[in-house]
């Protein structure tokens, strides 16, 4: 993998775990993501409400964003070296079977019941 895939993983490791946290900081009354308004300062719970609501969009963007783009390098790295098997037929070249390897008997076995 290159060093640029791994950053990018890690940068989108944080973006999660920063929606997480912003997520749970939100009052769960509804209303979310800026459906209804009002003209408050910024200070005021409403405002921090919204503002809240603006930096979970924009994560939510960037993380969606991240994830194609993630995807799509994933893609393009795993396409170079294999392909894909169309066909069923999976048998292995027909080969001479393998002669049963001989053992000598067994003079004290006790499931035969012979004792020797």
């Amino acid at each position: 993998m290159s060093s640029l895939f791994l950053f990018l993983i890690v940068v989108q490791a944080i973006i999660a775990a920063a929606l997480v946290g912003v997520i749970l900081m939100q009052r769960s009354e509804g209303g979310g993501l800026g459906v209804g308004g009002n003209p408050t300062g910024l200070m005021s719970a409403r405002g921090a409400a919204d503002f809240l609501s603006r930096i979970t969009k924009w994560l939510a963007i960037v993380f969606v964003l991240l994830s194609i783009v993630l995807a799509a390098m994933a893609a393009e790295t795993s396409t170079g070296g294999s392909s894909i098997e169309s066909t069923l037929d999976r048998s292995a070249p027909a080969s001479a079977p393998a002669a049963p390897a001989q053992q000598a008997p067994a003079q004290d076995d006790p499931l035969s019941g012979a004792a020797g």
